[in-house]
């Protein structure tokens, strides 16, 4: 069994795969408090389903996307086996995490996006270093920035680390604390080769919380 908050249809918002249908599985739970957190009715609320009842009510909808999100995804013991049900069946399956527990639990078909956590976050240095060595070409990184400090901290990062052309990376700005304009020049500026990517869905459905 796992602890699911929702199962919804939407418009990816974020990802190399933003502005495609997407289901999404948001499993309860999470190990982080972030600052920045659009999520935290997630923290605890949810119903137990079966994969099997997860895959029935996911096969509802016409698509062949799936995310599975939350919280914290990978908190629960279930959650490789959930991804790797999902791939046997057809699907195309995206799991995003947090960075601070292993994502090699995940099956390989399973294409990787971690979050990783800037400092303005509150919770940069809870990310296991070894999941970067982890990565592939199909997987993905999303930074979420919010100012100069955590852009330069970011950027250290994909550098020190080597990531750039070993797997998909993408910075967003924080709605309300960063202009994309500014985001944008500084990559340019730095000729980091990342991907510059506003939070669709807060374009499409601003101030809603739930189910986008």
């Amino acid at each position: 069994m796992l602890r699911v908050n929702e199962i919804f249809y939407s418009i990816q918002g974020e990802s190399t795969r933003a502005g495609l249908p997407c289901v999404f599985i948001r499993l309860t739970g999470c190990n982080l408090r972030c600052a920045w957190c659009d999520t935290r009715y997630a923290y605890e609320k949810g119903e137990d389903l079966s994969i099997r009842q997860i895959l029935e009510k996911v096969a509802v909808y016409p698509c062949r996307l799936v995310e599975i999100t939350g919280g914290e995804p990978l908190l629960q013991e279930k959650t490789p086996e959930l991804a790797g049900a999902l791939t046997e069946a057809g699907y195309t399956v995206l799991v995003e995490t947090n960075g601070s527990l292993p994502v090699a639990v995940l099956p390989e078909a399973a294409v990787r996006i971690m979050d990783i956590k800037c400092p303005s976050s509150g919770e940069s240095e809870q990310l296991l270093m070894e999941n970067l060595e982890a990565l592939r070409p199909d997987d993905e990184i999303k930074c979420v920035i919010a100012d100069r400090m955590d852009y330069e901290w970011a950027a250290a990062l994909i550098r020190e680390n080597r990531l750039e052309g070993r797997c998909r990376i993408l910075f967003s700005p924080v709605e309300s604390r960063l202009m994309l304009s500014d985001l944008a020049s500084w990559i340019l500026e730095d000729g980091i080769h990342v991907r510059l990517q506003p939070q669709l869905h807060k374009t499409i459905w601003p101030g809603e919380e739930r189910g986008r």
